[in-house]
């Protein structure tokens, strides 16, 4: 399951806490999280058609991503690596820039008090092999749309997730660091699960306003579970 998936969910868990709404791209994923009417359908590189999502809000986690796909025809038998592209309309410079420049706007325009916005490690290295995917740069884009938010004059919170695992959340020790010293150590992985909780516990405490960090876990069995995310938001110290 996606991590804004997951952070939807979330959220509608707690009712005591928070009034929910999603945004999605197309009908078919209104339906996968419900289809009921607090999820609405627009475009975020189209700014005017996400306007009346982001109306009455007070705040916004952005989890949008582009998404590169596997050229058809590898064989891993063969060896060597496989080729990715990006379609039409949908290359990191359009989803990762372009559409949170939009969605960043149409929050400030509509009065949000906290954006949250899920970038990715390995962003202050231009040579980042991910910059190659397809000959994207999603890691030069996704900074320059942090910087963005960090320049709009909306409190925020910038969280940079190392590789992400589709395994339990809440199972783990989270590690938070700064400017990509974690991609230097054993532990830069993380559940995306564990990623949607960080975003949501985000919206809770004053510790991550104006902060960016990078977030990572032990593996499941090494250190505590985090439960106390007030005491790992305490930790932060730089933002940006």
């Amino acid at each position: 399951m996606l991590a804004g998936q997951i952070v939807f969910m979330k959220l509608k868990e707690r009712s005591d806490q928070f009034v929910a709404r999603g945004l999605v791209r197309t009908e078919e994923s209104k339906e996968k999280i419900g289809g009921a009417a607090d999820v609405y359908v627009g475009d975020i590189r189209d700014v005017g058609s996400i306007v009346p999502a982001f109306e009455g809000m007070d705040a916004l986690i952005i989890l949008t991503s582009a998404v590169p796909k596997m050229k058809p025809g590898f064989d891993p038998t063969q060896g060597g690596r496989p080729e990715f592209y990006f379609e039409d309309g949908a290359y990191p410079e359009q989803v990762d820039w372009i559409g949170q420049k939009n969605q960043i706007d149409a929050a400030k325009a509509a009065g949000v008090k906290h954006i949250v916005l899920v970038g990715s490690m390995g962003g202050t290295n231009p040579n980042h092999p991910l910059n190659r995917l397809g000959n994207g740069n999603i890691l030069v884009w996704k900074r320059k749309s942090e910087q963005y938010l960090a320049d709009s004059g909306v409190p925020y919170t910038i969280i940079r997730p190392g590789g992400l695992l589709d395994q339990e959340g809440g199972l783990r020790e989270l590690i938070v660091g700064k400017d990509d010293e974690l991609l230097q150590t054993e532990t830069r992985s993380i559940p995306r699960a564990d990623v949607a909780e960080a975003c949501v516990q985000a919206l809770l405490f004053e510790e991550t306003k104006c902060k960016a960090f990078d977030l990572a876990s032990k593996p499941e069995g090494m250190g505590t579970p985090t439960k106390d995310f007030k005491a790992l938001f305490s930790q932060l110290i730089a933002r940006f």
